[in-house]
């Protein structure tokens, strides 16, 4: 068996007319995130995070915003893809920590939903999701709400053998 770290990271700007999704959860806000699909920035750095641990590239390598496929596609289908993929390599998940950048809104009411939400997809206990949301106290984009970023890291085992 051995370990295997990977790490994940999206920015998406802010705009009107499109409802605002975290980690597979919509969240009240009066701005969404642009993007080919949702735009939901924690999932994508998660799955950025599980490719980069099992050596499988990229979100755009799996699902490139030039593939009208994947235009509104919910983000949840792309988490989806790299469990089953986990699955057919044989990697485990031992954690994952993530952290959401954003001015507004307030997240805290939506971490729970949103843990859960992801446990569910990976299948796995609600105790190997970290899911943590912070500002940067009004400076850059985020600070003038022009936009969201998420952060991600994850840890998987690999076996030859799945138990």
């Amino acid at each position: 068996m051995s370990d295997r770290v990977g790490t994940g990271f999206d920015v998406h700007a802010l705009v009107n007319s499109r409802p605002l999704w975290i980690g597979g959860v919509q969240v009240e806000h009066s701005k969404g995130l642009e993007g080919h699909s949702d735009g939901d920035v924690l999932i994508h750095a998660i799955v950025d995070a599980l490719f980069g641990a099992m050596g499988a590239g990229d979100l755009g390598d799996h699902f490139s915003s030039a593939d009208q496929r994947w235009k509104d596609a919910k983000s949840s289908t792309f988490l989806r893809y790299a469990k089953e993929m986990m699955d057919q390599k044989f990697f485990e998940l031992i954690y994952v920590d993530s952290v959401v950048m954003a001015q507004s809104p307030v997240l805290k009411p939506y971490v729970k939903s949103i843990r859960e939400n992801l446990a569910g997809i990976l299948e796995c206990s609600i105790d190997l999701i970290s899911v943590k949301a912070t500002t940067t106290d009004h400076l850059g984009f985020l600070g003038r709400e022009e936009g969201m970023a998420a952060q991600a890291i994850c840890l998987l085992r690999s076996s030859s053998a799945k138990y």
